[in-house]
């Protein structure tokens, strides 16, 4: 299995890139999302890659994180959706548009991927909607930027089960990091307090998705307030 390569970008073409590792040239399909970040022809480049085993085909499949990678995978387990309905919804979506949607049951944003229908789009949300938990909680070390938490805020799980909402907003108050980390430092937070992973999981996209940027604590205290009891 080849799960990463990193070499000089030879050409791009509409749909996939040729990649030269050390003299071996790999074609490389993409998203549009992932062909606009790459650089120019020449120069050095390193993509996570899935690669996808048939009867008389081999091809890769490049992703600039391992979030986007696995949501790839997760995709392409749901029936009608192949490699390229899945490229079409990342590169529409992104990797934190795909979990949103998911996570909320918003199958119009799927839909929107160009040759997703709407069967098709709410199959992905049927299908998904419980192991969006598990992707999301990737999303703060994927891309290489581990959550950075201060000293004293690693305990066991028992304990962490203990605490109240106040205690675990404290421990997060005025740790700056990334909100790809925040999501999933957030989402463990409601687990240890005993939400169920897709009530976490929706709450803390709808928290994400209406507090840009935010931060872990600030992101909590949101999430606690949409799974509050409504009445």
């Amino acid at each position: 299995m080849i799960g990463r390569l990193a070499g000089r970008l030879e050409y791009r073409a509409t749909d996939h890139v040729l990649i030269d590792v050390k003299g071996v040239g790999y074609i490389v399909f993409v998203s549009d999302r992932v062909m606009a970040t790459l650089p120019r022809v020449g120069d050095g480049v390193s993509l996570y890659t899935d690669l996808l085993v048939r009867e008389d085909l081999l091809q890769l499949f490049g992703f600039t994180t391992l979030v986007e990678k696995e949501w790839h995978r997760l995709l392409m387990s749901v029936q009608g959706i192949g490699a390229k309905a899945s490229l079409a919804i990342l590169g529409t979506l992104g990797a934190d548009g795909v979990s949103r949607s998911i996570a909320m049951g918003d199958w119009a944003a799927v839909a929107m991927a160009k040759g997703v229908g709407p069967k098709t789009a709410k199959k992905v949300i049927l299908d998904l909607k419980d192991k969006a938990h598990s992707v999301m909680a990737m999303a703060g070390t994927a891309a290489g930027a581990a959550p950075a938490v201060g000293g004293g805020a690693s305990t066991s799980a028992d304990a962490e089960t203990d605490e109240d909402a106040h205690t675990v907003v404290d421990r997060y108050d005025g740790t700056a990091v990334g909100n790809g980390a925040a999501q999933s430092e957030t989402l463990s937070a409601l687990s240890n307090l005993g939400y169920g992973p897709s009530d976490a999981a929706g709450a803390v996209a709808q928290a994400a998705a209406e507090n840009d940027g935010a931060d872990t604590a600030t992101l909590i205290r949101a999430a606690l307030k949409l799974l509050a009891p409504k009445g």
